[in-house]
């Protein structure tokens, strides 16, 4: 199947993601996710644990931790897309980002294994995101509080993947 997104107009999201959709440059959004990934990746494998460790400042999260709030963001919206594709009307809670990230544990955990689930949950995504017809991509739903176009989703989930990996460059690397 061929999928092709356009970008979501400014009533299928919440005007807080335009920070977030604003990043992501014109093109295929697919593959723009894609790219993301194998960049990604590579970054994470090749970063030293000793830099994971590391915050770039007193009550900043280590960069482990920046990754795993990526892959719980990532994990999260994917849902709910899910959720709205499917034309599911319940309504979605939010999620306390902070409160993930000091709960995840993600220090403990290595590069590459946080490289090898940012590989696997994105490459779903993407098998989900294909599969979506135009029909399915303007289905809405409700989460966190505001009205969502699945076509919303993974600009979002670009837009951010690209907002932290610039953190991680630019204050961690």
């Amino acid at each position: 199947m061929s999928t092709t997104f356009s970008k979501p107009a400014a009533d299928e999201y919440e005007p807080y993601y335009d920070i977030y959709i604003g990043l992501v440059p014109d093109g295929d959004i697919l593959e723009i996710l894609e790219e993301q990934l194998r960049d990604t990746v590579s970054l994470i494998r090749e970063m030293p644990e000793e830099t994971g460790n590391r915050a770039y400042a007193e009550g900043k999260w280590t960069a482990k931790e920046l990754l795993g709030h990526v892959i719980d963001t990532e994990r999260i919206f994917a849902y709910r897309g899910l959720c709205f594709a499917r034309g599911d009307q319940t309504q979605l809670p939010g999620f306390e980002q902070d409160d993930y990230v000091s709960l995840g544990e993600f220090n403990s955990r290595s590069c590459k294994d946080l490289a090898d689930e940012f590989e696997y949950l994105r490459k779903s995504n993407l098998l989900l995101f294909r599969s979506w017809t135009e029909e399915v991509q303007s289905r809405r739903g409700h989460g966190g509080g505001y009205v969502m176009a699945a076509r919303a989703v993974p600009f979002v989930l670009a837009g951010h993947e690209r907002h932290h990996m610039n953190v991680l460059r630019e204050r961690y690397l």
